[in-house]
């Protein structure tokens, strides 16, 4: 296991919740401001860390790749402790930074949206995060756009699902604000809408759209 892939995954999901969940408990540049926070980061680190590690920064992310093939399971062990590890850190050092007290940009639901109707959210809009993973960054077709593509569609999604579920599409993204928040509503749904959505995301990728032509060559 390379010591380095998990560095630059532990601090690409410490980011993600420091920027993105702090975006969103601030609350000073409303839905398009928390959307573009995530997504910008998601850009960023793309570019600085994904020839190391791939900058899955997600455990949804990392399970669909492991459906693929793309990622061995050993490794995929050491990334899901890294990013949940440093979703909590993300979390708690927020806490500490933020002047007032808040809800940590905790991934819960609005009041109106079922536990059932939140988790279909939360699987379509992770579908289309790791869908969009899949036909760039991983069958090379984006080239060196794929990350801008990888950060767009995260924003797209929180556009929509924000005002729904706060868009989460992470595990980690969920659990490190609830835990430093003690907020556990609803917990489950954010951890079983992205990983059904990323894994319903590699069936299609492996099952229709891959390229077999190139992979045989």
């Amino acid at each position: 296991m390379n010591i380095r892939n998990l560095v630059v995954e532990f601090i690409g999901t410490f980011a993600l919740i420091f920027i993105g969940a702090g975006a969103l408990a601030i609350d000073k540049g409303g839905l398009v401001g928390v959307a573009l926070a995530h997504g910008l980061v998601i850009v960023v680190f793309a570019y600085a860390y994904g020839h190391i590690s791939g900058t899955h920064i997600n455990p949804a992310v990392t399970l669909g790749l492991l459906v693929a093939g793309e990622i061995r399971f050993g490794a995929a062990i050491g990334y899901w402790i890294v990013q949940f590890a440093g979703g909590i850190a993300g979390a708690l050092v927020l806490k500490a930074v933020l002047p007032v007290d808040g809800d940590l940009g905790v991934t819960i639901l609005t009041e109106g949206v079922s536990p059932t109707q939140g988790v279909f959210v939360e699987i379509i809009l992770t579908f289309f995060l790791v869908n969009t993973i899949f036909n760039t960054a991983v069958s090379g077709k984006a080239r060196n756009l794929a990350g801008l593509a990888i950060g767009l569609t995260l924003v797209f999604c929180i556009l929509m699902g924000g005002p729904l579920t706060r868009a989460s599409l992470n595990p980690a993204r969920t659990l490190g604000p609830a835990i430093a928040s003690g907020n556990y509503a609803d917990l489950w749904l954010y951890f079983v809408g992205p990983f059904i959505g990323s894994v319903l995301a590699a069936l299609l990728y492996i099952g229709v759209l891959k390229d077999k032509g190139a992979e045989a060559e």
